[in-house]
């Protein structure tokens, strides 16, 4: 049987690791957070993915251990549905706090119908709602408002702030934590403050006290175990712990990295832990030293340099932090390091215009790295072309050429020749430039063994623009867009050999073909167009009305991915110059818009039988959505298993067989599939509370033998045998015998081994040849 196969999208990286306080579990030796629509287990000691918990269908919103329970978790979603895992409070839609009965049964699957409501218009963010001393009240603040509810008297108390003290500073509410032990409120606000509130039972009769040390709004608070200190945390990216509630002492953890977005405590108060609106979980001993620390893919503001790939690592490489570059490990779901371009400090301070890095490109081999940053100040433009040189000993790039203005306007775009880098006269950097120009950098031979870079070679057309530029398979050719106009130029003599044009549009993308089709060349415009021009009779080969925002050749195949945008949703193309009709086309990928791809080598390349999916065998397609999540397309391939009482347990049985086939299934069902107690047992009863592996086995298995009722099919023949012919004819076992032997036809015989039937006249003519007496041939 061949095995159906269905491509599908599958995030990788990018979710938010910092979207819901992180809990850790009752050892302090994992740390659970959500991510995306799933929960990560991490362990505390080495940093290291130990698990990953699936089954909701959105986005996790929160995660809270049992405290009656500490081996169950519950996780909440914004699919309505709240999981419990073996190793409550919810917000609802209309952002009111409701208290759920969960229901204990056997089921895995429960709906809940009991709920009350608690509060009314309550904040959407969990750091707005804490419980306070053993669950007495529950406390929740909003824009100037905060509110507590009393459960035991059923009393709910209401304390207003105004939006602006006598000093202008902003008495908004941020976050709000409750002593574990005494009837103290904690709130941060906009203004930095921290205020410790008191006396609460009483409307008018309440105090509270002021802490100040963050000069920005107090992301999130947090008591320690014991009450003994609290935790406050900001976009200075500085841990505060204030002990015994007094302004004069408390302690600082700083250059933390971004700014803290949720702070939590381990049950026994050894470690806490750090969110970052960087993706960065930190883990920090309880004296505030740095322990670990989780860095997922940053999202950068802005993603100029596009995805690129490491050869080295298989890493992804793109934007990080502010002139930083992020080699993000895909199989890892981390970040492997970080490199700083720009190696200058960072200021935080809205509106002001900042070095930037723009453009990276790798050689063949990963052993050389050129970035290009800018920094634009009207009318100035600061403009680096940065050459770094692997260093082997030290595993780590290291700077080796600096070139100031480069060009004399931005850079558009930048590739390297991948021929052998051994040789040094094979190296050859371009940069294309909305200076008109396009420029060729070489290492010069009389420096150190490292070399320096120089240009060689300044090429123009018509005095266009030159948006993009790439090399041929070989090295031999190179190909430079002028706006609506494709170059290609000899990289040995820089010759100009021909130029394609393709009006109306600029060229957006422009490759060559690779192996069997390098005769090739493909172009996209950004009035909807992908072109093929034949290099070999410089004619237009054939084109397509394409609106392409993503052009991606396979460096190991001939096969290119174009992603199109068309109508808010994103579709794929994956063809050969040489073939104008897609080998596969995969539409609505994602709501999102694909704004960067990259193919990926495989380590080891994959087995696949379908020549649709071909193109996946030797590497994979990444991509990056304008949101800044990191997808891959995934060959799924539903498993074709037999057909026994075990796939049939397990659901993974589906009709194999053509309307006008004998129904395997039915067979199979109708014998092995009963309505026993003992299965139901197995699949419904919590895992938790089953008994041993050992006890139910044997149950299991006795659930699933068949009874033998009937006789064989043998025993009926052999006894129809020993009866009367002319009984034979009036009687009616005849049709009990057909009966009983279509009952008993054996699987096997309905896949191509079954005999033909025989009439009723015919079995009558058999029978009577079988009694004859043939003795008397023996004589002969």
């Amino acid at each position: 049987m061949v095995a159906a196969a269905a491509l599908r999208v599958v995030c990788c990286g990018g979710s938010p690791l910092h979207g819901a306080r992180a809990v850790f579990s009752a050892d302090a030796r994992y740390l659970l957070c959500t991510s995306g629509d799933f929960v990560k287990v991490y362990s505390a000691a080495t940093e290291e993915l130990v698990r990953v918990l699936r089954g909701h269908g959105g986005l996790v919103t929160g995660v809270r251990l049992n405290p009656h329970n500490r081996l169950q978790l519950y996780s909440s979603s914004l699919d309505g549905i709240i999981l419990v895992e073996y190793g409550i409070f919810l917000w609802s839609d209309a952002f009111q706090l409701v208290s759920v009965k969960l229901t204990k049964t056997a089921g895995q699957d429960v709906e809940a119908k009991e709920f009350s409501v608690v509060l009314e218009g309550v904040d959407a963010s969990p750091k707005c709602t804490a419980f306070g001393r053993e669950g007495e009240y529950v406390a929740s603040v909003k824009n100037f408002h905060l509110q507590v509810y009393f459960f035991k008297r059923k009393q709910l108390n209401r304390f207003s702030l105004r939006a602006t003290n006598a000093k202008g500073g902003n008495n908004l509410f941020t976050c709000v934590a409750c002593h574990p032990k005494e009837d103290c409120i904690a709130t941060g606000h906009g203004d930095g403050k921290i205020r410790l509130w008191r006396n609460f039972y009483h409307n008018k009769e309440y105090v509270f006290s002021t802490l100040h040390w963050h000069h920005d709004r107090v992301m999130d608070l947090c008591f320690s175990i014991e009450g003994t200190s609290l935790l406050s945390g900001g976009v200075e990216a500085v841990l505060v712990q204030w002990h015994s509630g007094s302004d004069c002492k408390k302690d600082f953890l700083p250059r933390l990295g971004s700014a803290i977005e949720y702070i939590s405590v381990s049950s026994d108060g050894t470690l806490y832990c750090t969110l970052h609106t960087d993706n960065r979980i930190t883990i920090i001993n309880s004296n505030l030293r740095f322990s670990k620390s989780i860095q997922g893919l940053i999202k950068a503001r802005d993603v100029k340099t596009g995805l690129v790939v490491d050869p080295r690592t298989k890493a992804l490489v793109l934007n990080g932090e502010p002139g930083h570059l992020q080699f993000y490990c895909l199989q890892s779901d981390k970040q492997l390091y970080s490199l700083d371009i720009v190696q200058q400090e960072y200021i935080q301070q809205a509106g002001l215009n900042q070095t930037d890095l723009v453009k990276v490109a790798f050689s063949a081999q990963g052993k050389w790295l050129a970035t290009v940053e800018e920094r634009e100040e009207e009318p100035d433009l600061e403009l680096h072309l940065k050459l770094w040189f692997f260093d082997e000993e030290t595993q780590s790039f290291k700077l080796n050429t600096q070139i100031s203005m480069p060009h004399d306007d931005h850079i558009t775009a930048m590739c390297f020749r991948d021929m052998d880098e051994l040789e040094d006269d094979s190296l050859i950097l371009v940069t294309a430039g909305k200076d008109c120009l396009f420029k060729v950098w070489v290492i010069l031979e009389d420096t150190d063994p490292e070399g320096n870079w120089s240009c060689d070679f300044v090429g123009s057309y018509h005095n266009y623009q030159a948006t993009n530029c790439c090399f041929s398979e070989d090295g031999s050719l190179l190909a430079v867009s002028f706006e609506e106009t494709v170059t290609v130029w000899d990289s040995s003599t820089w010759d100009l050999k021909c130029t394609f044009c393709h009006p109306p549009g600029k060229i957006r993308y422009v490759c060559f073909g690779r192996l069997t089709c390098s005769k090739y060349l493909i172009g996209a415009t950004d009035h909807g167009f992908l072109c093929c021009w034949n290099l070999l009779s410089c004619a237009l080969e054939w084109s397509a009305h394409l609106n392409v925002v993503v052009l991606q050749p396979d460096p190991l195949s001939e096969h290119i991915a174009a992603v199109s945008w068309l109508s808010k949703e994103s579709s794929l193309f994956v063809f050969k110059p040489n073939e104008p009709r897609p080998i596969c086309i995969q539409r609505n990928l994602c709501k999102e818009k694909i704004q960067f791809a990259a193919f990926v080598p495989r380590d080891v390349p994959e087995t696949i039988g379908s020549e649709k999916y071909l193109w996946l065998r030797r590497s994979q397609l990444y991509f990056l959505t304008d949101t800044q999540l990191c997808c891959f397309f995934k060959l799924a391939v539903e498993e074709s298993l037999p057909v026994t009482p075990f796939s049939l347990l397990l659901g993974k049985h589906r009709h194999q067989q053509s309307q006008g086939d004998i129904d395997l299934t039915k067979v199979v069902r109708n014998r092995h599939e009963q309505d026993s107690p003992a299965v139901k047992e197995l699949l419904h009863t919590p895992a938790h509370v089953l008994p041993s592996a050992s006890f139910l086995c044997p149950i299991f298995i006795n659930s699933l033998l068949i009874s033998k009722e009937k006789k064989s099919a043998e025993e009926v023949a052999d006894e129809v045998e020993m009866e009367s012919e002319d009984a034979e004819e009036d009687s009616d076992e005849e049709k009990d015998i057909t009966e009983m032997e279509q009952e008993n036809i054996k699987p096997m015989d309905l896949l191509g081994e079954i005999t033909c039937k025989l009439s009723k006249a015919e079995e009558k003519e058999l029978r009577k040849v079988r009694k004859m007496d043939y003795s008397w041939i023996s004589a002969f």
